[in-house]
């Protein structure tokens, strides 16, 4: 449960495969690195393309169009990217007629430098313009330059229905939101997705019956920042009495979307993220604590324990108003599981603010958390007009530091599990053992069990008898009540 990642996604950098359609006779193979946003806009872009003749493939060598979705957030993140196109490259000298391009964040940040100065790709395409895909395989048969990064304030892609990448069947991806308005100064989001933009509520419901259809278990509403959603359309009503009724009204905020959602598909375990301490509202936690069916865990991104670089990062929250938020939080829901993002070596961070981080981290105990050292990013305000004066070393060992708390942590939130009865949700079989599925928790944590006859995608109560520091070992007892 811990990681220098951003996002520890089990599908990333692999190869993301879905059902062929008949008729098509082209293949892509696509890859998708960084955060689950990207993932599931590659799940966009797999939908798009099936409709131009393209059916996914596993086998680089054979793919007519070959696409990368990229992450910008951190230099590691690209110099990964730069390494998959070298490969992409080598086979294309074999298939010369095989197209490369890349998506996403760092297609926005680079721009036509990809075609300009490095030569490595046919086509850019940036996050808002998938749509002209189709238009873009034209302009390079034409032997045009083909690139697309307009930024749009209203592509939701809210009428594409996304086709399921490599998907266990049971868990997916819906984004609610796109774009993000807060300008921390460490972050290119702002300025690779552009300006924040939420999607209409029924398109939203639209896309989670069509997974039920499917019978998938569980959905993750995901945005930059989930909390900010707040969508106009409908005709206006203050109160409202039923699911109905907030369809309808002018304004749609997150707490009332996630009550929609969970009243809506009361069979359907739904998640969220990710929150921005700024922005979560009680209201969100109410709701959490009204349907059994939400899961109970946040994932928090603090980033710093000192006010004094939370204020450099121009996150607008304290030190004080988030620890306020998490004893909030423990004290709507208190078995809600909080996990964390943390940046370690931020610019003009010192000792003292250290030690803030590693205190705020004894007081929460998160029990999960993704971290990671600072690193500039070109374009960022940090990156024009501040100094990264925190040495590689200091950084290093100060990571390794905050690792090993929230190693300690986490095996103290897994622990406290110990003899209690869990509600699971079977994704798939164990890695290390076929005779045992594993799931997650609410709270997020995986479990695994002996197979019995049960079977994926069922709910079960799992009594939980031992554990590893991430993983909850136990024995399924009888089916959920929200089978």
């Amino acid at each position: 449960m811990i990681s220098e990642k951003i996002i520890d996604e089990k599908r990333q950098g692999k190869p993301l495969i879905t059902e062929k359609t008949n008729g098509n006779n082209k293949k892509l193979f696509i890859e998708s690195y960084g955060c689950s946003m990207n993932l599931n806009d590659s799940e966009i872009v797999a939908s798009i393309m099936a409709e131009q003749g393209f059916n996914t493939t596993s086998k680089l060598e054979e793919a007519d169009l070959v696409l990368v979705n990229t992450c910008s957030i951190r230099e590691k993140a690209e110099q990964t990217i730069r390494k998959r196109l070298e490969k992409y490259n080598a086979v294309k000298r074999i298939n010369p007629t095989m197209k490369v391009g890349v998506l996403g964040c760092m297609a926005e940040r680079l721009k036509e430098k990809f075609l300009e100065e490095e030569k490595i790709v046919d086509l850019v395409v940036g996050p808002d313009a998938y749509r002209d895909l189709p238009n873009l395989l034209k302009e390079i048969d034409a032997g045009r330059d083909a690139v697309n990064v307009i930024l749009s304030k209203e592509e939701t892609y809210g009428d594409v229905s996304p086709v399921r990448l490599n998907s266990n069947g049971v868990s997916a991806l819906v984004s609610i939101t796109r774009g993000c308005d807060n300008m921390c100064t460490f972050c290119v989001v702002p300025f690779t997705r552009g300006r924040e933009r939420s999607r209409d509520p029924k398109s939203i419901l639209k896309e989670i019956q069509e997974l039920v259809d499917k019978n998938y278990k569980e959905v993750t509403l995901l945005g930059q920042n989930v909390d900010s959603f707040l969508w106009y359309g409908g005709g206006l009503k203050k109160d409202f009495t039923s699911a109905s009724e907030i369809a309808q009204a002018t304004a749609v905020d997150f707490a009332q979307l996630l009550d929609l959602c969970a009243s809506t598909f009361p069979k359907v375990r739904f998640r969220f993220s990710t929150s921005n301490p700024q922005d979560m509202a009680l209201g969100v936690l109410y709701t959490m604590v009204k349907h059994r069916n939400i899961c109970k865990h946040i994932h928090l991104p603090v980033q710093s324990g000192s006010t004094k670089i939370l204020k450099a990062m121009n996150r607008q929250h304290t030190r004080e108003e988030y620890l306020e938020l998490v004893d909030n939080v423990l004290r709507i829901i208190p078995d809600c599981a909080i996990s964390q993002d943390m940046i370690i070596g931020f610019c003009g961070e010192t000792e003292e603010d250290f030690q803030d981080t590693k205190t705020l981290m004894e007081k929460v105990k998160f029990d999960f958390g993704y971290m990671y050292t600072y690193s500039e990013r070109p374009g960022t305000l940090a990156g024009n007009k501040m100094i990264d004066d925190v040495s590689f070393e200091d950084k290093k060992r100060r990571l390794t530091e905050i690792i090993q708390i929230q190693q300690n942590h986490s095996a103290l939130r897994t622990k406290s599990k110990l003899g209690e009865t869990l509600e699971v949700l079977i994704e798939g079989n164990s890695k290390k053992s076929a005779l045992h599925y594993k799931g997650r928790t609410s709270q997020n944590l995986t479990a695994v069990f002996p197979k019995e006859n049960f079977a994926i995608g069922d709910f079960v109560n799992v009594r939980i008898e031992d554990c590893t520091v991430a993983t909850l070992i136990g024995t399924a007892i009888e089916y959920s009540e929200n089978n």
